[in-house]
C-alpha cells in the first residue's frame, strides 16, 4: 500500500478564476490515495461547485452554510483536527490577509485557525494585486509563521495582463504536498540519491551513443524516497521528465559525468540507488567537427567506460558511506544468475533485476515487473507501476537502514 494512502488534506478553495485548477488537484490527491476534504469559500462557489468537488474525490464538499447546521458548533473543529495538512489553492488576496490577521468568518478561515496542521498556500490573483505592499506583508507574516507559499507564476491572467498572479500548475502542487507530508516519514534527516536515465557517448558534435532508457523508474525511486522524507539528490541524464519536487537535481550528460557526480553525492549518502543506464562503452575519441555522410560510414573505434559501481564500494571502505547500495540488472536472459552474480561482484545490498524483453515491462513504458535479490534469496514482484516499484523498493531500503542502527 501505498504510503500516502489514507492520509487527510483539506483543501480549500476560495474565488479565483483559478478555482478550477483546483478540481483538476482534488482529482489528483485523491488519485494518489489520499483523502481529500474539500471546503468551498462564498466566491469559490461563483466558479466551482461543491458537486463538482465530491465527483472527483468521493466525498462530501463543505461549504460556509454547513457551519449553521447540525453538526456546525464542532465541524470546523473536526476538519482541523483530522487535516494533516490544509492546502489552499487558490489562494485569494483576500483570504491571505484573512489567514495573515487571524479573521475567521467563513468556514475555511476558521478551520485553519482551529488547525495545528502546516499550511500550504497557493496565491492567485489578477495584476498588480499580488505585489501590492500590502499583499506582500501578508505574505511575510505567513512565512514567518511557517506557512509553505507556492507561486504564483508570471503568465496571462483572466484581465488580459501578463503579470505575476498565475497559480501554480497542479501537478506541481501535487509535488509540494508529497514533500509536506512526508516530514513524518521514515528517512526524515537522511539522503538518498538516485541515478537515473540514460547516458549519451559523443561521437560528433551531433551524434551520440545512447540508449533506450526514459529514466521513468528512476524518477519514481527518488519521488518514493521523497515521500518517506529523504533529502533526495537525484543523479538524471538526459531525459524528457520533469524532477520531483523536493529532489536536488544534477544534470549529466556522459557516464564519465554521472560517475563523478554520483561518488560525489555518495560520500554524504545514507542509501545509493543506482537505476541510471550507464553506456558500458564510450567513443575512444570523439571528432570535433561532425563527420560528413560523403565521407562515408565511419570505423567508430570504443572504450570501456568507468564502473560507477566498483568506484562506490572504494569510497565506501574509505567514507563508510553509502550505508545502504541497490543495484539494478536489466537482462535479456539468465535473469537471477546475472542479478546475483552482480549482488557478489558490485557490492551492492540489493540488486534490482528485470527482463528487458518481457511485455509491459523495462524501457519507455510505465509499468515494470522485478525481482529483488539479496544475499538472503530473492523476491518476485508482479507486474505493477514504476511507481509501486519505487515504493516496494524504498520500503527494502527502510528496512536495511533501520538494522544498520
Amino acid at each position: 500500500m501505498s504510503v500516502l494512502a489514507g492520509k487527510r488534506v483539506l483543501l480549500g478553495v476560495t474565488g479565483s478564476i483559478a478555482s478550477y485548477k483546483a478540481v483538476e488537484l482534488a482529482s489528483t490527491l485523491t488519485q494518489l490515495g489520499l483523502e481529500v476534504d474539500v471546503v468551498l469559500t462564498r466566491g469559490a462557489r461563483q466558479f466551482v461547485s461543491a458537486l463538482t468537488f465530491q465527483s472527483v474525490t468521493g466525498q462530501r464538499a463543505y461549504v460556509d452554510e454547513d457551519l449553521w447546521g447540525a453538526e456546525g458548533h464542532v465541524l470546523h473543529i473536526g476538519l482541523g483536527k483530522a487535516a494533516e495538512l490544509i492546502v489552499v489553492a487558490p489562494a485569494t488576496a483576500n483570504t491571505l490577509a484573512k489567514l495573515a490577521s487571524g479573521t475567521a468568518d467563513n468556514l475555511l478561515t476558521l478551520t485553519a485557525l482551529a488547525s495545528e496542521a502546516p499550511l500550504l498556500v497557493a496565491p492567485a490573483m489578477d495584476g498588480g494585486m499580488f505585489e501590492h505592499p500590502a499583499t506582500q506583508v501578508n505574505l511575510a507574516l505567513l512565512k514567518e509563521r511557517g506557512v509553505e507559499i507556492v507561486g504564483p507564476e508570471s503568465g496571462h491572467l483572466a484581465s488580459g495582463l501578463e503579470a505575476i498572479g498565475r497559480m501554480t500548475e497542479p501537478a506541481r502542487l501535487a509535488g509540494h504536498v508529497r514533500k509536506l507530508l512526508g516530514r513524518s516519514g521514515p528517512l526524515v534527516g537522511q539522503t538518498v540519491v538516485v541515478s537515473a536515465g540514460g547516458t549519451q557517448e559523443a561521437i560528433d558534435p551531433v551524434r551520440v551513443i545512447a540508449n533506450r532508457s526514459s529514466g521513468k523508474q528512476g524518477y519514481a525511486l527518488a519521488q518514493a524516497a521523497i515521500d518517506l522524507g529523504a533529502e533526495v539528490v537525484l543523479v538524471s541524464g538526459p531525459t524528457a521528465l520533469v524532477s520531483s519536487v523536493g529532489a536536488q537535481l544534477v544534470s549529466v550528460t556522459s557516464g564519465r559525468e554521472m560517475k563523478a557526480e554520483v561518488v560525489k553525492a555518495a560520500r554524504k549518502a545514507d542509501a545509493l540507488l543506482m537505476a541510471a543506464a550507464v553506456a558500458d562503452f564510450r567513443p575512444t575519441r570523439a571528432a570535433k567537427e561532425k563527420i560528413k555522410r560523403v565521407e562515408g560510414a565511419p570505423k567508430v573505434a570504443l572504450t570501456a567506460n568507468p564502473d560507477i559501481l566498483e568506484a562506490v564500494s572504494e569510497g565506501r571502505k574509505k567514507f563508510g558511506k553509502p550505508r545502504v547500495v541497490v543495484g539494478f540488472a536489466a537482462e535479456s536472459e539468465n535473469l537471477l544468475e546475472n542479478a546475483a552474480g552482480k549482488l557478489r561482484a558490485k557490492d551492492v545490498d540489493l540488486m534490482v533485476a528485470n527482463d528487458i524483453s518481457a511485455a509491459a515491462a523495462g524501457f519507455e513504458v510505465d509499468t515494470n515487473q522485478v525481482v529483488l535479490v539479496d544475499a538472503g534469496g530473492h523476491e518476485e514482484l508482479p507486474l505493477m507501476s514504476k511507481a509501486e516499484v519505487g515504493e516496494r523498493v524504498l520500503a527494502r531500503v527502510v528496512e536495511m537502514l533501520e538494522k544498520l542502527k
